[in-house]
């Protein structure tokens, strides 16, 4: 079943699923998921593609569900590249191309799982309890406006329940099954508007210089501490991205200054209050200025329990390696399932060259990695 995972990886690679553009890579999933028994919606909105499916269990039990996503970031420069970053090349004992790692190695191990344990449940006397289903997005690498979020608004108003939620998300870091990220931080998003008063250099007195003006303001910024973070999360950050101030000429104060800056922030604090404490600095300071924020997600946190356990497990049971629960890295669409599963867990293959020129995936882990998923599933779905 390996060479499965790594022929049906390699079919995914080869579709240039650009966001928000997932190029048939849904529909070859389906193809392979309705013989199984599952029920595939394909659920569009705002030029991005997604797709809902679910095999019903035959006896009441726990809906676990795998959520992942078929696009892809850009290449970078093509002549970096080893081979064509959209035709899956092995080499080295590596699969090379775009998404190998991120996260189509996750999606293909997870679909060759499935039709490994359908074989099992159409031939063993005792079916799963519970039902599976897949959520895939093609909206995950982009601005996740209308992917995940819109199938999740559907599923509500069903009433669709899910129990656990494992993220095909690359989490590994030095081999298979280290790492399994059982949160994230959050992500808040400010555009700031410093505003002065353009002038000649030589007469500071008729300027008002809003770089001089921001200046106290940002060291205070940088050095204030936000939180002391908690078990399970380090303290919130605080950076600056983007300053930008000037006409470009050395004789010319400049009419404005305009900071992007972005919080990672983790559940000991909330977005409501890093807003008021940014708020409370700048009016310190005295500034003339306009603020505009964006939620990037909300932190979300999982507690170690049965799914983890599960995972845990399986992990362990395939690859002797003990997995570590982490919170590190940056967002994903679990922030947005966490609002209505209990249990969403992150894990894949490492995460070494994801959106890097030469992404690749050990072949050596494919077969494992389905098995690690196949066995969770086992005891999730087990009377």
């Amino acid at each position: 079943m390996s060479q499965a995972v790594i022929e049906l990886t390699a079919e995914l690679i080869g579709r240039r699923s650009l966001t928000p553009d997932d190029a048939g890579c849904q529909e070859l999933l389906r193809a392979r998921l309705v013989p199984l028994g599952f029920e595939c919606e394909a659920i569009a909105s705002g030029g991005v593609t997604n797709l809902w499916a679910l095999r019903r269990g035959t006896a009441p039990g726990p809906t676990v569900v795998f959520a992942g996503h078929t696009d892809v970031v850009p290449t970078g420069p093509l002549e970096e590249w080893l081979s064509d970053p959209f035709v899956a090349t092995e080499h080295n004992g590596r699969l090379y191309g775009r998404g190998a790692s991120d996260m189509k190695a996750s999606l293909a191990a997870f679909v060759v799982a499935l039709e490994e344990l359908a074989g099992d449940w159409q031939t063993n006397a005792s079916q799963p309890v519970g039902s599976v289903g897949l959520l895939i997005t093609s909206d995950e690498e982009g601005p996740a406006t209308d992917g995940t979020v819109k199938v999740l608004e559907i599923l509500r108003e069903r009433g669709q329940r899910i129990d656990y939620c494992i993220v095909g998300e690359p989490t590994s870091v030095h081999t298979l099954g280290d790492t399994i990220k059982n949160g994230r931080r959050g992500s808040l998003s400010g555009h700031l508007r410093v505003i002065g008063l353009q002038g000649h250099v030589a007469y500071p007195h008729l300027a008002r210089n809003p770089v001089h003006d921001l200046a106290p303001a940002l060291a205070e910024l940088a050095a204030t501490s936000w939180d002391e973070g908690n078990e399970f999360f380090p303290p919130t950050t605080w950076q600056v991205s983007n300053f930008h101030a000037g006409t470009g000429a050395f004789n010319v104060i400049p009419g404005e200054a305009v900071v992007d800056f972005n919080f990672r922030f983790s559940t000991a604090s909330t977005a409501e209050e890093l807003q008021e404490r940014v708020t409370t600095i700048l009016e310190r300071h005295e500034l003339s200025y306009e603020l505009d924020w964006t939620i990037g997600g909300l932190p979300f946190l999982t507690k170690p329990g049965r799914l983890s356990d599960a995972l845990v497990a399986a992990i362990r049971e395939e690859t002797g390696v003990a997995a570590e629960l982490s919170t590190t890295g940056g967002t994903s669409d679990g922030r947005f399932i966490a609002s209505i599963c209990p249990e969403v867990v992150e894990f894949g293959p490492p995460n070494d060259t994801i959106h890097k020129v030469n992404e690749h995936v050990e072949l050596s882990f494919l077969g494992p990695l389905k098995n690690i998923y196949a066995r969770t599933l086992r005891t999730l779905l087990t009377p």
